[in-house]
């Protein structure tokens, strides 16, 4: 059976480049780069040989010196066990096949080789998918998709496990944006090449009145405390190591030498007693 198709590829490169021709400040890739730019500082590791996978290597080329980019298309340029870190950046929200996505990375990771991606998810545009539909339905009686379905934090940390990572962590930056009106946030959007390319979208231009509806739900609904609209985006972040004889493996059920109760000082409950009550004891 084959998979279904989320992004319409032409679509999503066309974006990308209007997006890199707009010059504008795509500042939640800044704010990507610098979270993983600590992470990594806190894994106190020296990195020879990193690749970066990404849509956007104008945003993300010159974050390791000597990093290989890679492209975010479904068959990952990657030589199995040619790396020791790899950085699946801002495009795994687009990908058909998210876990083939890590599972090739995990391939072309050298054991103890390090997996760390960040990409949207969750709550991401939540408001703007509302307020969309809601207008959407009051004109036409029906609706068509117009911003990308985001995966929620365990759905992501479960394709680390899928994928036979080591140590999988999974957790979410949520940033909040407020705008003065909603042509700002789609230049934003516009400007990181995170418009609608939906394998199923409508292509016809919004309507005037769909758009008028649109800011005035979006408004109602959704206002900012010190702007008119509020717009939320998570940045999820994925870690996983590639398996290897050196790294810490949890014990065997029942192996351990030291009963909690002992380690904590309390009186273990056994539910197979009598429990006695010392009023009415002898």
């Amino acid at each position: 059976m084959s998979r279904p198709i989320l992004t319409n590829r032409r679509a999503l490169s066309a974006h990308r480049a209007r997006g890199l021709r707009s010059g504008a400040d795509a500042f939640l890739h800044a704010e990507a780069r610098l979270e993983v730019h600590e992470r990594l500082q806190e894994v106190n590791r020296t990195f020879t040989k990193p690749a970066i996978v990404t849509g956007h290597p104008h945003f993300w080329g010159d974050l390791l010196p000597g990093a290989k980019i890679i492209a975010d298309t479904d068959t990952l340029d990657l030589a199995g066990e040619a790396h020791d870190l790899i950085i699946h950046a801002m495009a795994l929200h687009w990908a058909d096949d998210p876990v083939g996505q890590i599972i090739q990375c995990r391939r072309a990771l050298e054991p103890d080789g390090l997996f760390l991606s960040v990409c949207f998810g969750e709550q991401t545009l939540t408001e703007l998918r509302s307020a969309l539909a809601e207008a959407e339905t009051l004109v036409r009686g029906g609706l068509s998709p117009r911003v990308a379905p985001m995966a929620e934090l365990r759905e992501m940390g479960g394709l680390l496990q899928r994928s036979d990572l080591a140590l999988p962590v999974a957790d979410m930056s949520p940033q909040t944006v407020e705008y003065r009106d909603l042509a700002t946030l789609i230049a934003d959007l516009r400007a990181m090449g995170e418009t609608n390319a939906l394998a199923a979208r409508d292509p016809r231009p919004l309507s005037r009145r769909i758009w008028n509806e649109t800011k005035k739900t979006y408004a109602t609904r959704f206002p900012g405390t010190n702007a008119a609209y509020r717009a939320s985006f998570d940045l999820i972040f994925l870690t996983g190591w590639a398996p290897a004889d050196t790294q810490q493996h949890p014990l065997r059920p029942g192996s351990a030498k030291t009963r909690l109760a002992d380690a904590l000082g309390v009186v273990e409950f056994d539910p197979t007693k009598k429990p006695v009550n010392d009023a009415n004891s002898d």
